[in-house]
């Protein structure tokens, strides 16, 4: 079932909509959840919630727009909401379970390059949870989910000027995290 057929069956009451979209969007949702909340439980919980609210407000959505950033669009308010909720920064310790970077580091070659990969893994998941909540979720929707500063603007509905001072503050606190020399300390 292509994806529109899935929306038009969601706005006519068949839930068979949803369950298209969910097989179509949830990896790639609960990775940007994941990237800036850094809590994989809590990330799943966003994504339903999503999810159901997109469900229960399925006739708002455009047909001709795209579903996918809309989607995207809301898993990072969702996130940034939750963050702000808890109003508290996250700790700055990487998820034990690192069952995900397991199976991204067997399709290298080597058990030599297989460490380092897993080692730089972690080593930027530590990075970027070492950022703001809103810096997260910039450097998220830019590297990860290939967003442009004015789509970033468009789904967080903050000035593109202040998106690219997010951008520039993110980066350079991961430049001064992952820098050789802090890492030689």
């Amino acid at each position: 079932m292509q994806e529109q057929d899935a929306i038009r069956r969601l706005k006519n009451g068949d839930i068979s909509g949803l369950e298209v979209l969910i097989a179509n969007h949830q990896i790639k949702a609960l990775r940007t959840a994941y990237l800036i909340v850094q809590d994989e439980f809590l990330a799943e919980d966003i994504v339903q919630d999503t999810f159901l609210r997109i469900y229960h407000n399925i006739q708002r959505f455009d047909n001709n727009a795209p579903f996918e950033p809309y989607l995207l669009r809301s898993v990072v308010n969702a996130a940034l909401n939750t963050l702000q909720q808890r109003s508290k920064e996250m700790p700055l310790e990487v998820d034990s379970d690192l069952d995900h970077v397991t199976e991204l580091v067997s399709q290298t070659t080597s058990v030599e390059s297989q460490v380092e990969y897993a080692d730089l893994k972690r080593q930027i998941a530590c990075a970027i949870a070492a950022l703001s909540p809103r810096q997260r979720a910039v450097i998220v929707q830019r590297y990860y989910l290939g967003m442009n500063e004015k789509e970033m603007a468009s789904a967080l509905e903050i000035s593109p000027g202040t998106i690219k001072w997010l951008l520039n503050a993110g980066r350079k606190r991961l430049r001064n995290l992952l820098s050789p020399q802090r890492s030689a300390k």
